[in-house]
């Protein structure tokens, strides 16, 4: 209700002034407890449990400054990042831009962060307290050697992080994409595994929307070659289905509900390439219980959101988890797990 009140002040507000409110507002709430890891939406993924499957995307929380607080409004996890080795301003503003009319959101935001050094900070400062955060790692765009970026970032990560997130799939880093491809990934995988070390955390991989088949089955190869604890998909997407917004034609990478369509099939791609052999998170799109319990059931153990709290604020993580609940025993499933990839 606060927030539906806010929201027309906030959309007055340049869209990346409106993000840094909002993590502003998120820092000022009190701390409190986390969900518990044994209410009827738990779930067990890459050998975490999650007392629910719904986690806010990364993007949001690009300096891990408010995982707790995210975990404290309902999310059954965070991520965090994606974070560099070296602090970055990314690209010039403005590069955020809401597509009010279409429920979407696109950015050239190109990893701005305030690198490893910072984070590590704040996140050993949370170190003990409950809850599943995973840390996104990146490359510095200038970075002479982006394979030792990211071996660099998931040693200093690793003993931080539930899991890694490994990012190759920004379309806003110029070149970053590029390590999608199948020998560049597993060179790149193998570097993020080793400096991660065997007791390390779990490494998810997030992948862009924008694929073609071959890359596909190449990718679910390589995933399920390295044991990797989860593919993320997907990323933002650089197509452009028919938008209303002025702003449809700002270059960068497009989210919220214009990406759904496309962010379903691919997962259900994805779930026919490894066939259930790695777990998948669907992410694209989100906006309501019924468009997180339809990716389930195409085949995700876990859902992420970002861009439609902008337009619905905070309170999405507990309607959406509790809808989840309803709709998971309205079609006689137990468990989330059950229900993975039944559609």
């Amino acid at each position: 209700m606060v927030y539906s009140l806010l929201r027309p002040l906030l959309s007055l507000l340049d869209a990346e002034q409106a993000h840094r409110l909002a993590i502003a507002g998120l820092k000022a709430l009190p701390l409190g407890g986390t969900n518990q890891a044994d209410g009827p939406a738990a779930t067990q993924v890459a050998g975490l449990d999650f007392p629910n499957p719904l986690g806010m995307a990364a993007g949001f929380d690009k300096n891990a400054e408010v995982p707790d607080a995210l975990l404290g409004v309902g999310f059954g996890f965070a991520e965090v990042g994606s974070i560099t080795p070296l602090p970055q301003d990314g690209n010039p503003r403005p590069r955020l831009f809401r597509l009010d009319e279409d429920r979407g959101v696109i950015n050239r935001m190109g990893f701005n962060n305030g690198g490893a050094e910072a984070a590590v900070g704040r996140l050993a400062r949370r170190a003990g307290r409950p809850g599943i955060v995973g840390i996104n790692i990146g490359a510095n765009k200038d970075s002479p050697d982006r394979q030792a970026d990211y071996a660099t970032m998931a040693r200093l990560m690793a003993p931080l992080a539930s899991y890694l997130a490994v990012n190759v799939s920004s379309p806003n880093t110029p070149g970053l994409r590029a390590l999608q491809d199948e020998g560049a990934l597993a060179g790149l995988l193998d570097a993020v595994l080793e400096a991660r070390g065997r007791a390390g955390p779990p490494v998810f991989l997030k992948v862009a929307p924008d694929l073609e088949v071959s890359d596909i089955d190449a990718i679910a190869r390589i995933a399920v070659d390295k044991q990797l604890g989860a593919l993320i998909i997907a990323n933002t997407t650089v197509s452009r289905p028919p938008l209303k917004s002025r702003h449809g034609g700002q270059t960068g990478g497009l989210s919220g509900a214009p990406l759904r369509d496309l962010a379903q099939q691919r997962l259900r791609d994805f779930r026919s390439a490894t066939g259930g052999a790695i777990a998948l998170v669907g992410v694209g799109g989100i906006a309501s219980a019924e468009d997180a319990w339809a990716r389930i059931r195409a085949g995700a153990s876990l859902v992420q959101l970002y861009s439609a709290m902008a337009f619905q604020g905070p309170g999405i993580a507990r309607a959406v988890t509790r809808g989840l609940e309803r709709l998971m025993r309205d079609d006689g499933f137990a468990t989330i797990a059950e229900a993975v990839g039944t559609e």
